[in-house]
């Protein structure tokens, strides 16, 4: 089971980026899947979750309204599209995969991507 994050970089405030979660040994429809982000001197936190053949997602009130968590089944791909980016949203970020449900929480999940860095800075 391998999980692979990419799509990282530096944008300015107010624009986007596409993180894709690259799975491997997934049945992407039977497992919730996560992205967490961990800023610099911070605890790691969930910022979107997805579970469920309806797709069914939540959100961290801070990115609500602005990020967008989806999945690909056929590519085996998760995404977090990120947009009207804010400086603190920037981050190192993680996907995760192997809950039984749609969680924010970190021991939800037993399979980790390394992470993929996301400046936000004019």
């Amino acid at each position: 089971v391998q999980l692979q994050a990419s799509g990282g970089g530096l944008v300015q405030p107010g624009g986007s980026l596409r993180l894709s979660c690259a799975t491997n040994g997934f049945p992407l429809e039977n497992y919730g899947f996560g992205w967490f982000r961990q800023a610099p001197g911070k605890e790691r936190e969930g910022v979107a979750c997805v579970y469920g053949s309806w797709d069914r997602s939540y959100y961290d009130d801070s990115v609500k309204g602005r990020f967008t968590i989806s999945r690909d089944i056929a590519n085996k791909t998760v995404y977090l599209q990120m947009n009207s980016l804010k400086t603190e949203d920037s981050a190192v970020y993680y996907c995760a995969g192997g809950s039984e449900y749609c969680s924010l929480q970190l021991r939800s999940y037993g399979y980790w991507g390394q992470g993929t860095l996301v400046t936000v800075s004019s």
